[in-house]
């Protein structure tokens, strides 16, 4: 699926009708079970989300969010690109984002979730409001 792109799980269908769940639902509960967890500061998305995000005055509470559906077996995928705090233990607070987004998603939508793929895009340090460049980014020094 590519990012943007809208897709619904269908669940199942009885007689008062069909159910299904957007993916945008899946990436809102992913981002705020993420959010939870101490240490995790901002979720990343790309530049086309933080400018809505900005022209709309809004918060995209699916920006960082990545989910793919595998349809025949009701589960998903899902990926998380996140900003952690300086001098926390990444690979730990890491599994404990994957936990508690597995939870949370399992929890809410009855979905099996596969995996919960995270990558570490930025750290802030503490005290400041902007964040060490990404790999690849050059600082200019005056």
């Amino acid at each position: 699926m590519e990012v943007g792109a809208m897709q619904d799980m269908e669940f199942q269908s009885n007689d008062l009708g069909k159910i299904q769940i957007a993916d945008e639902v899946i990436q809102i509960i992913a981002g705020l079970a993420a959010s939870e967890i101490d240490g995790v500061v901002d979720l990343t998305g790309s530049f086309a989300g933080g400018l809505t995000e900005s022209l709309l005055g809004r918060k995209n509470l699916a920006k960082g969010v990545r989910v793919d559906f595998q349809d025949e077996e009701k589960a998903c995928s899902i990926g998380l690109s996140l900003v952690l705090d300086f001098g926390i233990n990444i690979p730990q607070t890491c599994i404990q984002v994957q936990e508690h987004v597995k939870s949370a998603v399992e929890g809410m939508t009855g979905l099996n979730v596969t995996m919960v793929n995270v990558h570490v895009t930025a750290i802030r340090v503490h005290g400041e409001n902007k964040e060490l460049p990404e790999a690849g980014e050059k600082r200019v020094h005056s």
